[in-house]
């Protein structure tokens, strides 16, 4: 089974979707009455691997939907391009995203990806819709002692990105990441054809700015125009545990 392949298998009906989107209602329910994640000092990242193409993914479009009205939760959803072939091209998909995808799949010495797929501060996959999990690891990571701080501070067109080290996090990149809110999607084709689809946090543009040797504070300045909102990532190299991250305001 490869990598494209994987994605194939176990599609649901469009009742099991509404069943499933239902379930994202509960969850989204159920985080803000505990609300752990938003009052946690830190930001957990939750990055989400979809495409418009794939019929298992909208309950969990609409999940990451709720958790972007969270404030210590940072969803960003990253459009895969491995569905477009099948009859719809998604508009927001890039190969640099499978890339991203498949390279948490060798930290994992997974050998297939799948979509819907959640990853956790970078270090914990959610394979599939799986909110009760995606609430374990939401509570777990918000409550975890950070390795390194990240602080931004907007001047003008440009942000000055300051890292500071906690523990002991070793080297790490620094990463801007350039998202746009929702935007609607009428899809005409494909697996999810005659349905319109809300998505959030679509991740536009993501970036390396820099590095950082792990010790004391480390401060850099970088341009962040364009249409959308940015965010910070602090990430340990080849696809590691992120270690820090912070909106832009």
């Amino acid at each position: 089974m490869d990598m494209q392949d994987f994605g194939r298998h176990n599609l649901p009906t469009r009742k099991g979707n509404l069943m499933r989107i239902s379930l994202a209602a509960a969850f989204a329910t159920l985080l803000i009455a505990t609300g752990a994640p938003a009052l946690a000092d830190r930001l957990v990242v939750v990055e989400l691997f979809t495409s418009q193409g794939c019929s298992s993914c909208p309950p969990a479009d609409q999940l990451l939907g709720e958790l972007s009205r969270q404030e210590g939760v940072l969803p960003l959803a990253l459009h895969v391009d491995y569905w477009d072939y099948i009859g719809w091209k998604d508009e927001f998909a890039k190969p640099e995203h499978t890339a991203r995808q498949k390279a948490y799949a060798a930290v994992a010495q997974s050998r297939t990806i799948y979509t819907p797929q959640m990853v956790v501060d970078g270090q914990d996959h959610v394979v599939g819709f799986k909110p009760g999990r995606l609430m374990k690891l939401l509570m777990q990571h918000s409550s975890s002692v950070p390795k390194a701080t990240a602080t931004v501070q907007r001047e003008g067109a440009d942000v000055v990105v300051s890292v500071t080290a906690t523990g002991a996090p070793g080297e790490a990149e620094i990463v801007l990441v350039r998202y746009l809110s929702e935007r609607m999607v009428d899809i005409r084709r494909g697996e999810n054809a005659g349905h319109t689809y809300a998505y959030h946090n679509i991740v536009a543009d993501m970036r390396q700015i820099g590095t950082w040797d792990g010790q004391g504070t480390h401060s850099l300045r970088t341009n962040a125009e364009g249409e959308g909102e940015f965010a910070v990532l602090v990430q340990s190299p080849g696809a590691g545990p992120i270690l820090a991250a912070a909106r832009v305001p």
